[in-house]
């Protein structure tokens, strides 16, 4: 009996640890946040695991493709200007927020989405690499200073942003997959997105 408690703790324990949310994560108000992630790692992510320090990637590159796209979505969010928001989205990315908006019962777009402290202050991309209809490219807001990957897909011949980011992905997969924790050590990673 004494062996299945302690299991049972240990177990506990493990998945509190698993599940809880890192340093400098933004609060999600009980929602599922499928948000920009423009800004969702953004600030100081002062993890406990972290041992290392992630070297910032040299500049290859100023995203001269979907730079453009990131820059319109700045100007939109610091006009607030839904329409224009709503065109450098991606149209599956529009309906997962506005989804996430019914379910907070949010009708704007630019309300729903300034969590994430995005203007024209500091709304940098670099970096870009395509393959196919698919880009990323680096991207620095307000929220998120240090930077990260936002994933941007080509639609009707046009690009459009998106919620996701491979920094985000990778984070997520690590967090599913705990055997993945132990042998590799952790990196330091600004989420986001978009």
């Amino acid at each position: 009996m004494r062996f299945q408690v302690l299991i049972f703790c240990t177990i506990l324990i493990f998945s509190i640890i698993l599940t809880g949310c890192p340093a400098g994560a933004p609060e999600t108000n009980g929602s599922n946040n499928s948000r920009t992630n423009v800004s969702n790692t953004g600030g100081n992510n002062n993890s406990t695991l972290e041992t290392t320090k992630k070297t910032p990637e040299p500049t290859t590159n100023d995203a001269p493709t979907v730079g453009r796209v990131f820059k319109a979505y700045c100007d939109a969010m610091t006009k607030k200007d839904e329409a224009a928001l709503r065109k450098v989205y991606s149209q599956a990315t529009l309906k997962s927020l506005e989804a996430d908006m019914k379910a907070e019962n949010e009708k704007s777009l630019v309300k729903y989405l300034e969590v994430d402290q995005v203007s024209n202050k500091l709304c940098e991309v670099r970096n870009e690499k395509i393959e196919g209809e698919t880009a990323v490219a680096e991207v620095k807001t307000e929220g998120a200073p240090n930077g990260f990957k936002v994933k941007f897909v080509r639609e009707n011949g046009e690009w459009k942003l998106t919620n996701e980011s491979p920094d985000i992905s990778s984070m997520k997969k690590s967090a599913e997959n705990p055997s993945t924790l132990s042998s590799k050590s952790p990196e330091k990673t600004e989420k986001t997105d978009k």
